[in-house]
Formats: C-alpha cells, structure tokens, sequence
C-alpha cells in the first residue's frame, strides 16, 4: 500500500508541533476530546435542519477505552464523522481545521465549536508511535481508515464501520527510564485528565471502570463468615458538562459555590464571598470569582501564583492564568469562561490582545465594587477580609507611584486613636471638625506606643483623631496618596493632605505660639549649637518644641522621609544608609531645660554633652528606635544616681 506524503513541509512541521509547539504532552487527550465534541457539536448542528439525521443532543456522546494488553488508548464519538476527501484535507494537510472552516461557513449560536487551527490532532504523536482514524461519515455508507506513524506519511483505505462517528486507536510509545506512557492507560489518570482539562465538554464522556463491591451474604452463612468482594465493570461518565458557572444563579445554592471552590482550589473553609460575572458584547466572557476566607501559607512568597482558571469554551486552557488579575487583587480565585480568546497554535497561551485586556479591566473594577460592597454593607466579614489581605490592597495603593491609589483608597482601613477601631479614610474626613487642617497619623510597632507619642496625645488634645499605622506600608501608602477629597465649608470639592505628627508644622499652633517658639530658639542659639556639635551629626536640628507639653524632649523629621519610614528601609539590601534629617525639639518649660541652661551657663562641656547624649537616646526610645550605644547610655544614667 502506497505510503500517502503530508503536505506543508510536513516533516518539518510535524516535528514541529510534535517536539515544540506543546510544552505538557498530557493535553494529546484534551485535544483529541475536543476534536470528538466537535464532531459531536456539528452532527447536532445538521440535525436541526436535516431530520434525516435522527439523532438528538441526548444521543451524542464521547467514549474512551484503554487497553493494556495491546497498549492502545480509544476515543470514539457519534459525531458528524468524515469522509475520505474529508480526512485527506484535514489529516493530510497539517494546519488545515475543519472545526475552522464549519463555524466559519455557519455562523449560529447553536454551535460551540473549540478548533481553531488544525495540529491539535497531531499532539496525539507525543504519546502515540502509531496513529489509527476509523470514521464514516453521516449519509455515507463507507467508512475510511487513516493510519501513520508519524513524518514519514500516512495510509487510507477503504473499511467497515457499523455507525456514524470516528474512532482514534492511539498505540502507546514504550516506557522508557524517564518517560512512562502507560500512565495514559490507567483509569485514574484518564479520569484526572478529563477532570482537569474537559470537564465541561457538553457531551458526556464515558468509560469503562473496574470497580469492587461486597458479594450478598449467603443465607447459610454461620457466625465466623468473612464478607467476599469481586470485581466489575461499569459504564462511567467522567465529566460534569455543564459547569457551575453557566447554570442560573437562581438554580446554584451558596453551599453548591462553597463546594466547589473548595474542590478546585483546595481549600478547607468557605470563601468569604462568591462574585458571579456575565458580560456581553466587547469583551464576552463568564466568571466565578472567590474572596478567600484566609491567607494562602506561601501568599506573601516569591512562590505564590496568582491567576486565574483560564477556559474556552469549556475546556481548560490555562491552571492560573496572571494576566487576568491585577497584582493587588492576587488573592482572587476563581475560574473564567471565553469563546472569544485568541489562542495561540498550542491553545497552551494567550496572545497578549485587546480582548484579555477587556476582560482584565472588567475583573478590576468588578472586584472593587463587590469588596466596597462588603465594606458598606457587611462591615464585620469585610474587617475579617482586611485582616487577612489588607496588606496586599495597601501595596497596590502604593505601587507603581501610586497609579492604582485613586482606584483603591476607599478599600482602605487603619486604626483611630479616637474610635479605638478600624475606620476607612472617608469616615476619618467625615468626622473632622471644619478647622482640621490636616488628617494626622503615627506610624511605628504598636498602637498603644503610637498613642502615648507627645505629638499624637498633643494633636487628639485638641479633639482631632490620630491613625495609628503599624505595617511597614502604611505610611508609604498615605505619602504617595498625598492627599483625600473633602469639600470645603462651601460645599465645594477639595482635598486635605495627610500629616506624620512627628514631621513638620502641625497647623495646630497659634501665630503667636509660632513666634514666641522662634524667638526661644533665637535666644538659645549658643545652648542649641553646642547640643548640636555634641550630637557630632545625628540630627540636622536641635530647636524649641510647639508640639510638647509634659514631655521633655522629642524627634521629628526634616523633609519627606520620616524617622518610621527610615526604619523601615534600612531593613532593605542597598539602603541601609538611608537616614532621615532629624532635628531634636526641647521643651523649654520642662525642669529639664532649666538644668541644660545651668549647665551651659557654668561651662561644663563634658556635662552638656551627656546631657544631650542622654537626652536624644530618651527621644530615640519614645520614637521606637533602638539607642545607639545601650551601654554608654546605662552608664551615663547610672552616674546621675552618684
């Protein structure tokens, strides 16, 4: 028999989509699945306007038979099939898709047809050393046979098949010491790899199971009877083929969605909250989103994966496809559903185009508005929510210049002084009296420590609230915000600046508190400059307070970088020596000031300089930080006490 040549290189391209094109060879069974429901989508297409096919939706069906004694794997359906000119085209021409070519030429919404290119068939050649096509097409009385080992060609001939549809007998590759094929032969692993990649193909997927069961006890059977088991077969389905997300919501009940997710994502609570999303039109797509109730144990690790469950038309493309998800909503689980993807030739990836793009952005503001949702209407499961991934919303805030700030800033919560609780920035501004000039924070370790700092007890003394930041990002967060909107006493839109109450002028003081503070600091230059020689450049300033009352001395912070924010990045390879402008802020009514002024006043040097030495390691401490020579520190403590 005359040995048939593929067309197109076919050498070339076969090795191609053999060795290079698919990365995972497991697909060979998603793909030739696909083909069969095809197959199975077109005979129902013809069916509804040719009623000589007599064949219902319900008749269509998808069997596979393995066998390990002739090491060959079956997939067989009842679809439309193909004639002798049909499997010349399609199998002898690589890249030539008759899927393709049927939804081009009826365009219907009655057909979910899943090709696209014509070589999902030959990925069947990574697990298979001999390829056999057994098909009869509908209103045809002959079958054909298509045979090929691989590059080398093909055969067809005439054969003998009882009924309409095609079969594809896959002879196994032998098992090598690091390739074993004749895992494609045992029921568990098909029955995996039609869960994980056809699950929802519309047409039942069956197959012949070996099961056990218990024999019936014997009527005779006395007290020392041992139950006997024997084996059977039975015909299972192995696909759920509609998937959740496709049936009416009015159908699917909340412990149907918990179970679910926690099957698939592997899960041992229920989520926090369940998103459905079906959109029409530029971007067509179905989603079933999920808000965990917890932290994955690796969410805050290079490890972690964000993505989603990426299918086209059912079938599984991609396990977790990032590109759907923006970094700041990578807790996300869930699954979306899409006839209109551009695929590439593997079906394996996604072509970066306008329409993943579509479906990304309508993810993110859909996602936003089901959090805010939960924030306003849900406030204790919402706190539950923030507790576990309010950190990664505040990265987002923060991130790429604070790009996604605007979009994220109402999702935010920090603790209040005042409240004693969690609030958002919104109910923060709500609450301001009219004077406030600015939303006042303090960021450091520990809330209580925060709410004891000199500026923070001046600030709430004044009846304003203070946010108690404790997360590394927090404060980057409000710095690269800036600002939040608030309306004027007139009504009109405006905006108020966030303010660390350890930086800068807290528009708190009077301009006669001002001046009376400048003229101090004027009038005690000489004191002030030799604190500051003594200090040998630890801080940039040494000046009198506005912002203490009954404590003696403070740091606060130059320009933008705060003494927090300075802690927090020394922490980070390549900034350690990141070092905010300190200034050391003295309060003049305090004894301690009197016995700094005595000091100066009888020239004693060496005491004025542990003065100022015990003085900035105080302040050190009230900021959180740790002192820079502990063990100076205790011994010039100590010889206060001689």
């Amino acid at each position: 028999m005359a040995i048939r040549q593929f067309k197109a290189e076919s050498k070339k391209l076969l090795d191609l989509m053999i060795n290079s094109i698919y990365t995972n060879r497991e697909i060979f069974l998603r793909e030739l699945i696909s083909n069969a429901s095809d197959a199975c989508d077109k005979r129902y297409f013809k069916s509804l306007t040719d009623t000589s096919v007599g064949i219902t939706k319900d008749d269509l069906k998808i069997h596979i038979q393995p066998d390990k004694e002739s090491r060959t794997l079956t997939i067989s359906d009842n679809g439309i099939g193909m004639t002798k000119d049909e499997l010349e085209k399609n199998l002898g021409t690589i890249a030539k898709s008759g899927s393709f070519d049927f939804k081009t030429e009826n365009q219907s919404d009655n057909i979910d047809i899943i090709g696209q290119f014509g070589v999902g068939f030959y990925s069947a050649f990574m697990v298979a050393k001999k390829v056999t096509v057994i098909s009869r097409a509908q209103g045809e009385d002959t079958a054909w046979k298509w045979e090929s080992t691989g590059v080398e060609g093909y055969t067809l001939t005439e054969t003998d098949k009882d009924d309409v549809g095609t079969e594809i007998i896959l002879v196994m590759k032998d098992d090598t010491d690091t390739d074993h094929y004749s895992e494609y032969l045992e029921d568990y692993e098909i029955t995996n790899l039609v869960k994980k990649y056809s699950d929802y193909i519309r047409f039942p997927i069956t197959m012949y199971r070996e099961k056990s069961r218990q024999k019936p006890k014997p009527e005779d059977a006395g007290d020392d009877y041992k139950p006997e088991y024997e084996t059977y077969t039975e015909l299972e389905t192995l696909n759920s083929m509609v998937p959740i997300w496709k049936r009416p919501k009015s159908e699917v009940k909340d412990e149907d969605y918990n179970e679910f997710y926690k099957n698939k994502f592997m899960d041992y609570t229920d989520p926090l909250r369940v998103i459905t999303s079906r959109t029409e039109g530029t971007a067509t797509y179905t989603a079933l989103l999920f808000i965990p109730g917890s932290t994955p144990y690796d969410y805050y690790t290079k490890e972690y994966e964000k993505g989603l469950a990426l299918y086209a038309s059912g079938v599984m493309i991609m396990e977790k496809c990032g590109d759907l998800l923006p970094d700041y909503f990578s807790f996300v689980k869930g699954v979306v559903d899409s006839e209109d993807l551009s695929l590439n030739i593997s079906r394996e990836m996604l072509q970066k185009d306008n329409q993943l793009k579509l479906i990304h952005n309508a993810l993110e503001k859909k996602i936003k508005n089901e959090l805010h949702s939960m924030l306003v209407n849900d406030r204790e499961k919402y706190e539950a929510f923030w507790k576990e991934f309010g950190r990664q919303i505040k990265f987002g805030a923060y991130s790429d210049y604070g790009m996604h700030a605007e979009l994220l800033r109402d999702l935010l919560l920090f603790w209040s002084a005042k409240e004693q609780k969690m609030v958002t920035l919104q109910e923060y501004v709500d609450k301001m009296p009219a004077e406030q000039k600015y939303i006042y924070f303090a960021a450091g370790d520990s809330t209580d420590r925060l709410a004891k700092l000199p500026a923070a007890e001046l600030v709430m003394d004044k009846g304003y609230d203070v946010l108690l930041l404790t997360e590394d990002v927090d404060e980057f967060c409000l710095q690269i915000m800036r600002s939040y909107p608030r309306k004027d006493a007139e009504g009109k839109d405006g905006t108020v600046e966030f303010k660390n109450v350890n930086s800068g002028d807290l528009g708190l003081e009077t301009e006669e508190e001002k001046k009376a503070a400048e003229d101090a600091t004027a009038e005690n230059k000489n004191l002030f400059d030799a604190m500051k020689d003594a200090l040998d450049g630890k801080v940039k300033e040494v000046k009198v307070s506005t912002r203490l009352k009954d404590h003696p001395v403070c740091l606060s912070a130059d320009g933008p970088l705060s003494i927090e924010m300075e802690k927090v990045l020394s922490k980070q390879p390549g900034s350690e020596g990141v070092k905010s402008d300190k200034v050391l802020e003295l309060n003049v009514n305090h004894p301690v000031f009197a016995v700094l002024k005595a000091a100066q006043e009888a020239g004693d040097t060496d005491k004025l300089k542990k003065y100022s030495a015990l003085l900035y390691a105080q302040a050190q401490l009230i900021e959180g930080l740790p002192v820079d020579d502990p063990a100076a520190y205790a011994e010039a403590v100590c010889s206060l006490m001689k």
